[in-house]
């Protein structure tokens, strides 16, 4: 009998009273990463603009993929980099910022890995849960992050607004994570990693699957809140206080703002473009609107749809301008 308890085999009798082997007791959530790893990476990806990193996750063959509204709020150019290490281009299918729930599509492909969604109601507090995503923009292969559900249908306040219906995990969630996914044991996506708090340890957030689905049901067709007929500025900005905005680089466009929106890059061809704005300009107001970040300027411009025109106030080299500019088409 000690033997048998050494070797991890726990003898029973069956029904008819005969011997039989079961292997030792196992939790439903414990994981073989190895083996998780394997099956996932092919659909998570990494998702770059010039004002942002951040993941996603495949849901389709032909190209879909699901990641937070802040990932790729305001980028004027997607650019998706696969775990094999090609890239392609994307564009915006649509997104309920509200909700921080966004869907691109990657142009002429076909034989993507869609992941498998589970059930975060599934989920019990204390089971074990990976986070996979860019973290950190450190690189094409994926960052894994393991630990376990610690609370369920969390709400927080964030820059962007309240975040309810959140997975709590420690597994570590690092600016990058935003938009990839949570697995369970079985490798399912069970949430989207979409914050972490700063100052506090092993406390991060993911947006959970079984709210996010509708949501995913209705980008895909088509009836996001922002669409092809949303209005585009076509600048890529971060706040003037943001650290990736280098006290050389103010220095270089004369920038002396503690606020506003500094434009790192400007679409060819935009309603930006044609307006006149560029690179180092700090916008100070949209629409009547103060702008002291990119945030800002996104929630403005999302409220209009192409063909309108509103005002852009801005300083250059420390001159400020108003110019009039007409939206352009996602």
């Amino acid at each position: 009998m000690v033997a048998a308890l050494l070797a991890g085999v726990v003898v029973a009798l069956n029904d008819n009273g005969s011997d039989r082997a079961t292997a030792p007791p196992t939790t439903r959530d414990q994981l073989d990463i190895r083996r998780l790893l394997d099956a996932s990476e092919p659909s998570v990806v990494a998702i770059e603009s010039a004002s942002a990193a951040g993941s996603g996750f495949v849901i389709s063959a032909n190209g879909l993929i699901v990641t937070n509204d802040h990932v790729i709020s305001g980028a004027s150019k997607l650019d998706v980099v696969f775990v094999d290490g090609t890239t392609a281009d994307a564009e915006l299918v649509g997104s309920f910022p509200e909700d921080d729930v966004a869907m691109i599509r990657v142009k002429n492909r076909d034989d993507l890995v869609p992941a498998k969604l589970g059930s975060s109601d599934a989920l019990d507090v204390g089971d074990s849960v990976v986070a996979i995503g860019n973290a950190l923009g450190l690189g094409v292969e994926p960052s894994v992050t393991l630990g376990i559900v610690s609370a369920k249908d969390r709400s927080i306040e964030t820059e962007e607004g309240l975040r309810e219906h959140l997975i709590q995990t420690d597994a570590a969630i690092n600016p990058g994570n935003s938009g990839g996914p949570l697995l369970n044991a079985q490798g399912e996506v069970v949430g989207i990693n979409t914050a972490n708090i700063p100052g506090a340890q092993n406390i991060g957030f993911a947006l959970s699957i079984d709210a996010v689905r509708p949501l995913i049901a209705k980008l895909r067709a088509g009836h996001g809140e922002i669409n092809a007929k949303t209005g585009f500025l076509g600048v890529e900005s971060l706040a003037v206080d943001d650290p990736r905005v280098l006290p050389s680089l103010l220095a270089t466009y004369e920038v002396d703002r503690d606020s506003g929106a500094f434009v790192l890059e400007v679409t060819p061809d935009s309603a930006a473009e044609q307006a006149g704005l560029q690179r180092g300009d700090v916008i100070i107001e949209a629409d009547g609107v103060d702008i002291r970040n990119s945030d800002d300027v996104a929630k403005v411009i999302r409220k209009h749809v192409a063909g309108e025109r509103i005002s852009v106030t801005f300083e250059r080299r420390g001159v400020t301008h108003t110019i009039e500019v007409t939206l352009g088409r996602r």
